[in-house]
């Protein structure tokens, strides 16, 4: 008998009890009373419980039906949530949109835009990953992630296609303990060699042999952001930090700017692209997602 139930027959049910009466359920469902009385009342044969009780001028839910509302409910979602998914099949939009982003990246940024692309596309799941480097890439490469949002690794593999985004400003932070933190003016190459440089790595074979913004001869290398931050505020070296994570930290103190000597042709600065396979464009919910980051990123050039 249960194999019988039907999703008419649970939404009728939700309906009664939302609206109170078997004759306003009938209204919102374009049903004679009577056929919701009749729907009901094979429901409740079917499941063998008793949903409704009948004895007042308004039928009220019984303990049964209280308890079996959340399970209707729960199946109807379900059932709407797959006719959405396959609409948005139909229409040829992702089933999933899965993005590799930067490290570097403001999450502020991604966060705003992600809340708008809730509401643009409800029926969407993002999967997201943050990396750095060539680890930004390498899911994009595998076919892992449709879209990368990458800074750290300045030179695409072939076959990459990119749209630029932001430009993240960078800053060379201490500790207000290290010995670079009383330096006088700029800081020459000479005397950045005498102390350890925290630079991020990654796990990636794309960088394998590669070094990206080093000064020192002396280096340790950390493939976690948190760890390297940790260590820069501990004083154990000195390194380049988007400007954005650390403010906070340089306001009250607890890291302090250094002016650093660097290539005439090179500034602090971390161009943002948003990077895709030639081959495999991004779908319409990506392509709404990279538009969406454009245009917070002009809007706030203009601002």
């Amino acid at each position: 008998m249960l194999d019988a139930v039907t999703l008419d027959q649970l939404r009728t049910f939700i309906a009664a009890a939302e609206q109170g009466s078997f004759s306003a359920a009938g209204r919102k469902l374009r049903r004679a009373q009577s056929v919701v009385s009749q729907t009901l009342a094979n429901l409740e044969g079917q499941l063998g419980v008793t949903l409704f009780d009948r004895s007042a001028r308004y039928p009220t839910l019984t303990d049964e039906g209280s308890a079996l509302l959340q399970n209707a409910r729960a199946v109807a979602d379900q059932m709407d949530g797959l006719k959405a998914r396959a609409k948005t099949l139909r229409e040829g939009l992702e089933p999933e949109l899965s993005l590799s982003i930067d490290v570097m990246y403001p999450m502020c940024e991604l966060t705003e835009a992600v809340a708008s692309f809730r509401e643009a596309f409800p029926h969407t799941p993002l999967r997201l990953h943050v990396e750095v480097l060539g680890a930004v890439i390498e899911p994009v490469l595998q076919g892992v992630c449709q879209i990368g949002i990458v800074g750290s690794f300045p030179v695409l593999p072939e076959g990459m296609y990119s749209e630029p985004l932001l430009d993240v400003p960078l800053v060379t932070v201490v500790a207000p303990t290290h010995p670079l933190a009383s330096y006088k003016g700029v800081i020459p190459q000479s005397e950045l060699q005498r102390h350890v440089q925290l630079v991020l790595t990654d796990r990636s074979t794309l960088t394998k042999g590669q070094s990206y913004g080093v000064y020192s001869q002396n280096v340790w290398r950390l493939a976690d952001m948190g760890a390297r931050h940790a260590f820069l505020r501990a004083g154990f070296g000195f390194g380049n930090m988007p400007r954005f994570m650390v403010e906070d930290e340089i306001a009250n103190g607890k890291l302090r700017v250094v002016r650093i000597e660097m290539p005439s042709n090179l500034k602090l600065l971390m161009p943002m692209r948003a990077v895709y396979l030639n081959q495999a464009p991004p779908g319409p919910a990506g392509r709404w997602l990279i538009q969406h980051l454009k245009g917070r990123s002009e809007a706030r050039r203009k601002s």
